[in-house]
């Protein structure tokens, strides 16, 4: 199984804050082009992300569903992508003396990717997650910056017009 960890500067609320929303996959996920709709009960177990990965026009259509979920300390996904396969991903957040310990662990679990040897999968996931967690890290200490909230996180033009300029 391949493991990549990364500290974030950030509370593990404000990491799962960002796992919690299933319409922000597409943004930290690398590989994820689009989110096509997300359970309203996400990321209860058994709830699910319908999404596309690939690029245009070689999109593949399917799913990531919650295996198991302990918040804001752990988050176990099955990730699929067929005809590629599937995979289980599980991320834990652990509070550390800078903010969050996150570490990611995956692996293949079904189809064409289980035949590829772990010796040289385990690099090729280590290598996406290490950017996956990288963008996972902009997006929950952006937020945390931010005051936390889902209506801001993404546009900062939002809250900086309340921002204080006296100074400047």
């Amino acid at each position: 199984m391949s493991r990549t960890t990364r500290i974030f500067e950030c509370t593990p609320e404000d990491v799962f804050d960002v796992l919690a929303d299933g319409w922000s996959y597409s943004t930290w996920v690398v590989g994820a082009a689009r989110i096509r709709d997300v359970d309203t009960s996400w990321p209860d177990p058994g709830s699910e992300i319908q999404h596309s990965v690939g690029a245009w026009p070689l999109l593949l259509s399917d799913s990531t569903s919650v295996i198991s979920v302990d918040a804001p300390h752990h988050l176990e996904l099955k990730v699929r992508a067929w005809p590629a396969g599937e995979g289980v991903v599980r991320l834990t957040l652990t509070p550390h003396e800078h903010g969050t310990e996150v570490v990611m662990e995956e692996d293949a679990s079904a189809g064409p990717a289980t035949l590829l040897l772990k010796p040289l999968r385990d690099p090729v996931l280590h290598l996406r997650n290490i950017e996956a967690l990288r963008r996972l890290a902009y997006l929950a200490e952006s937020r945390a910056r931010l005051g936390g909230t889902e209506d801001d996180a993404g546009d900062v033009a939002q809250v900086r017009p309340e921002a204080d300029h006296s100074a400047e």
